[in-house]
């Protein structure tokens, strides 16, 4: 599988959540406004985060290892078992928790213990949320990118009609209760998409744990337990900030940014999880890693140079396509947001070397201290340049994350030259 043809297949599932996203920002905007917008994002955090324990934060470990061992199905099977066991286990007891502390979270991350029962949808569909991620890492895993695109254009027309349906008849609350359930219903598209695959069955998928894997995956779940759970929560105080200095609205015009910036570089990140990180996984000499970073950095980095500079001149016209006019203060933020975005791009794919290395140390470290880092730099820009120091930040935040990661990752491939370890 290479680059190119990993691009091509990944870039039919983003054209198409690129259309469902277009509808969906467009109906929001006219129908919550910016305020809906900051809660809604606020929301979408707090799933993420919620996701993560449900599903223990096994995908990326899974992906790895079922790239690794893409030639021994026993071990495959072996893998499976132990993770979907604890994807069972660890979505059961999520599930409770959110429905016992329902009230709470709605007050803490929407300010409406009102919308509690909202937290209760979640709860019941966090299960399938849990098994439909961890069929999907199966599918990167074992590079079936024909079904894992058909399974993501379904999520993206589920999610699409799910929040035109619920959102017409109950405003704001319709939506966030269209983000839990479309990803639960896509479940059942993705299991379909498995059971045509010759090495699907059921037995495969749930039984002993095996300790030699336990363990294994043990390093990802820290890892992407500090993707999943200090990420969000740095989105989440952000926006809190933002809220408390500039008013809702304000915490909405940035979600708005935000939303744009994963929006056209949807493309990048996706084919990056598709190609890049079962590549990294399967490489056994370092010198093949460092060459594979350089190709890929000379082919990915001037793209995003490019997508930003023109969604930077399109800005206003992309304000009115996606929102509405009343959205019209965040085009301040694009000039900052879209340098950040070409620097954040380039240290994911050093971020990425991490993952595939099973760098654990450094991974979970950096992840926790950047994303502490982008809170800080917008507490201390925007004092000194208003709204915008929240874009700053992110230009700033990501630079500092850069410069680190390319320090420490080519300091240990240089100390390494003639081993294929390359862990912290």
């Amino acid at each position: 599988m290479t680059l190119l043809k990993t691009s091509t297949w990944n870039g039919l599932a983003v054209g198409v959540r690129m259309l469902t996203a277009l509808a969906v920002n467009k109906f929001l905007a006219i129908l919550v406004g910016p305020s809906g917008y900051a809660l809604i994002g606020q929301f979408q955090n707090g799933i993420t985060v919620m996701i993560a324990f449900s599903t223990g934060a096994l995908g990326t470990g899974v992906t790895k290892y079922t790239a690794e061992y893409h030639g021994d199905r026993n071990a495959q099977i072996r893998l499976w078992r132990t993770a979907g066991s604890i994807t069972l286990v660890a979505s059961f007891i999520s599930a409770l928790i959110v429905a016992i502390a329902r009230v709470p979270l709605a007050r803490l991350l929407l300010g409406r213990p009102d919308y509690s029962s909202v937290f209760l949808s979640l709860a019941v569909a966090l299960v399938l949320i849990g098994f439909n991620a961890f069929l999907l890492a199966i599918l990167q895993g074992r590079k079936e990118l024909r079904r894992f695109v058909f399974s993501s254009i379904a999520g993206s027309v589920i999610g699409l009609i799910a929040t035109f349906a619920l959102s017409l008849k109950y405003g704001l609350y319709g939506a966030l209760v269209a983000l839990t359930i479309s990803q639960a219903l896509t479940f059942f598209i993705t299991v379909q998409q498995c059971m045509s695959a010759e090495w699907f069955t059921w037995r495969s998928l749930v039984g002993p744990i095996d300790r030699i894997f336990a363990a294994r995956l043990g390093r990802y779940v820290l890892m992407a337990a500090a993707t999943a759970i200090a990420g969000p929560v740095s989105l989440i105080a952000v926006r809190l900030h933002l809220t408390a200095e500039f008013g809702l609205d304000y915490a909405g015009y940035w979600d708005a940014m935000w939303r744009i910036s994963a929006l056209y570089l949807t493309f990048i990140t996706t084919t990056l999880s598709l190609y890049y990180l079962p590549r990294l996984s399967e490489i056994e000499s370092l010198q093949e890693v460092r060459a594979e970073i350089v190709r890929s950095f000379r082919l990915v980095v001037p793209i995003v140079a490019v997508l930003s500079l023109c969604v930077f001149l399109m800005r206003d016209f992309i304000i009115l396509i996606l929102f509405t006019e009343s959205f019209m203060p965040m085009r301040n933020l694009f000039a900052w947001q879209m340098a950040g975005d070409v620097v954040k791009i380039a240290s994911w794919m050093l971020a990425f070397v991490m993952l595939g290395r099973a760098m654990t140390a450094l991974f979970i470290v950096s992840e926790i201290g950047f994303a502490a880092m982008f809170w800080v730099a917008t507490v201390s820009l925007t004092p000194v340049l208003g709204f915008q120091g929240v874009a700053a930040a992110h230009l700033v935040t990501y630079f500092l994350y850069l410069v680190t990661l390319y320090w420490f990752i080519f300091r240990k491939i240089g100390r390494h030259r003639d081993s294929s370890e390359l862990n912290l």
